[in-house]
């Protein structure tokens, strides 16, 4: 009997640190940078080349902010979706998709694991998206590492 209420309690003890460990890894203020040098959109707001921090807003994944570095005026709030993939990146990375000379950010893995998250596309991307489709070429998709 006594074996089993220990074991019992040291399972318990395990979960609840391994839980512990987990939420602190997923904190709201953990924040990934990337240097940007080109222009691009976030939810249909155009931000300037530069540094920028994408950190959570709050407890869920769902909503980041993405704040300018080089002008701290310059900063968005938006929405994610859970994307995967099939390789697991060694590094975070920010993917855009690129329109001629229109960027949108599309997806941004920190490079802990599979998962990521995805940006819905804008009313803008989806036209050009469209446009393209259309002439029978696709967008082309450029990555860039975070630290």
């Amino acid at each position: 009997m006594k074996k089993k209420v220990f074991s019992v309690a040291l399972t318990c003890g395990l979960l609840v640190l391994i839980s512990a460990a987990s939420a602190y890894a997923q904190m709201p203020g953990t924040a990934v940078r990337a240097s940007i040098p080109f222009d691009f959109s976030v939810r249909g707001k155009v931000l300037p080349a530069g540094v920028y921090e994408i950190r959570r807003i709050n407890d869920g994944p769902d909503g980041l902010v993405i704040s300018s570095l080089n002008n701290r005026h310059e900063r968005t709030v938006f929405e994610t979706e859970p994307v995967g993939t099939n390789r697991t990146p060694n590094r975070g990375e920010i993917i855009f998709h690129r329109y001629g000379d229109s960027y949108f950010m599309a997806e941004i893995f920190a490079g802990d694991g599979e998962m990521g998250r995805e940006l819905r596309p804008s009313r803008r991307e989806r036209t050009l998206r469209h446009e393209m489709a259309r002439n029978q070429t696709e967008p082309e998709t450029v990555s860039l590492a975070v630290y």
